[in-house]
């Protein structure tokens, strides 16, 4: 039966190393997205994703928990992270998610709803903007597909020791994002309201456009604490689980 509810995660990072967070994201699968109308995935559900033939234990039984919530009659979108753009319609069919473009406009119980990672959005942080066109371009992503999976696992764990090294650096500011572009992408996209991932800030924020009140909702990272947002008919709540 369906609870006309949907639900939002993204910040899984997903890995063999981190079980409670798998174990949290499972307990949440079955005891409350179940029977909802819809899970939407806003990227970085896994901490790397070197191709689709990722081969640790927590892809496999996600894939399988995934396709249990879209057989029952939950549909599963997935839009791609930082972390897991290389996941492609081979893991996504095997896991029964859907692909979604970056960004995607869904109506939401009648409300325009703009979805997105939320890393496009970060337009102060010059370095990562430039990394990212170059990493996702559609040669680079088709280049590194075709390389040895131990090259590709080697390369992966270069670029997050890299990002890691640069974020050390960086002003916390620049890694946010950047509010004139959030109202110039609500503008274009016409949508009154926003929801991402990305910056690890859950918060609901609220931004002006030509005159009209829109909404933005950031996701909770899972890796002390965990959380969602759930949104219906009456509008979005965000829930973050206490540290």
């Amino acid at each position: 039966m369906k609870t006309g509810r949907t639900y939002f995660v993204a910040d899984l990072h997903l890995t063999d190393e981190r079980p409670a967070a798998t174990g949290r994201f499972f307990r949440f699968l079955e005891e409350q997205v179940a029977g909802a109308d819809a899970l939407y995935i806003l990227g970085d559900l896994f901490e790397a994703w070197t191709g689709d033939d990722h081969d640790e234990a927590v892809a496999t039984e996600t894939a399988r928990r995934l396709k249990t919530l879209a057989t029952s009659g939950t549909p599963v979108y997935f839009q791609h992270g930082n972390r897991d753009f290389m996941l492609a319609q081979r893991y996504a069919s095997h896991a029964g998610m859907t692909l979604i473009a970056d960004p995607a406009r869904v109506d939401l119980y009648g409300v325009p709803t703009l979805l997105m990672h939320g890393d496009t959005l970060c337009t102060d942080d010059l370095a990562y903007q430039a990394f990212r066109r170059r990493s996702r371009h559609p040669v680079t992503v088709a280049l590194l597909r075709r390389l040895p999976k131990g090259l590709r696992r080697h390369l992966a764990q270069r670029a997050r020791a890299g990002s890691a090294a640069a974020k050390a650096h960086k002003p916390a500011a620049i890694m946010d994002v950047n509010v004139s572009e959030v109202v110039r992408v609500l503008r274009v996209q016409r949508v009154q309201r926003l929801i991402h991932g990305h910056t690890h800030r859950p918060a609901r924020h609220t931004h002006e456009v030509d005159g009209t009140a829109c909404e933005r909702w950031v996701l909770p990272d899972w890796y002390a604490r965990w959380g969602y947002v759930v949104c219906d008919a009456a509008g979005c709540t965000l829930e973050v689980a206490p540290s």
